[in-house]
């Protein structure tokens, strides 16, 4: 029985080390690969889907899988064994529905869409990118049907990304926050005059950001000996194993926000890949628990940690040294207002805490309409206009700052978006426990001391890979299932400060 254990083990290594070949591939299209490369880069990337796909789902590895349940069923729930082979079934089953075929198509039509996004976006003009969009539509309705599901389409998706959360109950979460979030923001809206964060717009070198954003990732706990910072059109991160988690970002002369707070949200992803456990390493369980619970990392770091005073405290005279002329005359406290300032806005990587989740239920409302066959791709940005105008307020100027502004809709990935707003919901959740065991954490913060959180969070969280679902892993270490509660009460207490409402 150990023996069909270590060789389940040796062939999962292998179809973990030809999905990280496929990784660095896809880094470097989005980074330094001519424009030429397109087409042999999808040919190669699908070859990569469709290898890994065929190695995980042969008749071997299920037989496999039934034999290391059997010397695994007595072991702890939490113990690697055990939870390799309970999180492999999972993945296994779900595999097992998908036709190799339809997994290299899928491949291959993200890679192929890709520069089509890039070239549509930068000329804001959607009918570049349709037809592409139409593919990757027509293939996420192919992957929902094979995966199955009772009641909608996005059921399955969901499932994948989000183990053992639904549609209805995503819902139910998004009314929950849309009920605390719009009154807020009306309120925001009415006392707009309190904060001026026109100093962020005052001219700052770029070259200089993005060694600064640098040198604060590191200084938080990204380590560069097993990671490095690029630059992309859409900032991501990526991660070709323990030794080598890599992040990009972008930068804007004219908006400050963008590249520092780029930075920091890829590193709290990074951050959370250098801290799995090795021991789970080229296995399945070496990833983050869901893309909700990485984006939780990302959103921490990003919002709860350098948005907050504290943070500023320790790094606005650096900051101020990197900067002096656009900084002249500003202090901390006005610092630190600038960039918490909330207002409407069209982009979403850069909107505040408390219009960002409005952003995540227009893309998945759209998601859903598309997949139910609701919404046309060719009436896509007319929907998303009128959907934008009615959360948000504003009158989308182009296709660039509206429906073309995210890399998410070139690939097949349906589903995907939820997963920020569960983040922001989850990354809540864990700092509501860590304070009640870290009780001078703001005081770490202000000396520039950080590691304390770093450990926490790295063994209550990023140890663990993708051993337990985000249920799971919530009930574990804060003692109750997802809420959206810690965050609604942290983001009313935060802002009703900021702008002096009554709270």
């Amino acid at each position: 029985m150990a023996d069909a254990l270590r060789r389940l083990k040796t062939i999962l290594g292998e179809v973990t080390d030809i999905h990280r070949a496929g990784a660095v591939l896809d880094w470097d299209q989005e980074t330094y690969m001519p424009p030429g490369g397109v087409h042999n880069r999808a040919e190669q990337l699908s070859t990569l889907s469709e290898v890994a796909h065929r190695r995980f789902t042969t008749d071997e590895v299920g037989k496999l899988l039934d034999e290391a349940a059997a010397t695994t069923a007595k072991l702890p729930f939490d113990s690697d064994d055990a939870s390799l082979v309970r999180v492999t079934r999972r993945d296994y089953d779900l595999a097992r529905k998908l036709p190799p075929e339809l997994v290299a198509e899928i491949a291959h039509a993200s890679a192929s869409a890709r520069p089509h996004w890039q070239k549509a976006r930068h000329e804001a003009n959607f009918a570049l990118f349709a037809p592409y969009l139409e593919k990757n539509v027509e293939l996420n309705k192919r992957v929902a049907e094979a995966l199955g599901y009772e009641k909608r389409p996005y059921d399955a998706l969901l499932d994948r990304t989000e183990p053992g959360l639904t549609t209805d109950q995503l819902e139910a979460i998004f009314d929950e926050l849309k009920a605390a979030i719009v009154p807020l923001v009306a309120d925001i809206q009415r006392h707009a005059d309190a904060i001026d964060d026109s100093v962020l717009h005052r001219g700052f070198d770029p070259d200089a950001q993005v060694r600064y954003a640098l040198d604060t990732v590191t200084k938080l706990g990204y380590d560069l000996e097993r990671g490095r910072q690029d630059i992309s059109t859409h900032p991501f991160s990526t991660a070709f194993g323990p030794g080598d988690v890599r992040i990009t970002t972008r930068v804007s002369r004219d908006f400050f926000n963008e590249c520092l707070f780029g930075s920091i949200h890829e590193a709290g992803h990074g951050m959370y890949f250098q801290g799995i456990g090795r021991n789970l390493d080229r296995t399945p369980l070496w990833d983050g628990a869901s893309p909700g619970v990485h984006e939780s990392q990302s959103r921490l770091w990003e919002n709860l940690v350098a948005r907050s005073l504290p943070f500023w405290h320790h790094f606005f005279p650096s900051l101020r040294k990197a900067f002096p002329e656009p900084l002249k005359g500003v202090d901390v406290e006005a610092f630190y207002r600038s960039v918490n300032k909330s207002y409407p806005s069209f982009i979403r990587v850069e909107a505040d805490e408390v219009t960002y989740n409005l952003h995540i239920l227009l893309r998945f409302e759209l998601e859903n309409d598309m997949l139910e066959g609701k919404l046309k791709v060719a009436d896509l940005p007319e929907a998303w206009n009128e959907l934008f105008k009615s959360y948000v307020g504003l009158d989308v100027p182009n296709d660039r700052e509206g429906v073309l502004q995210d890399i998410h809709w070139s690939f097949v990935g349906f589903a995907e978006f939820p997963g920020y707003t569960l983040g922001n919901i989850i990354g809540a959740q864990l700092m509501e426990k860590i304070r009640s065991e870290l009780t001078d954490l703001d005081d770490q913060m202000e000396r520039g001391e950080f590691g304390a959180l770093l450990s926490w969070l790295q063994e209550h969280v990023y140890q663990h890979g993708r051993k337990f679902t985000p249920n799971e892993l919530l009930e574990r270490e804060t003692g109750r299932p997802l809420t959206p509660k810690p965050w609604i009460a942290y983001v009313r207490k935060k802002y009703s400060a900021l702008y002096g409402l009554k709270h």
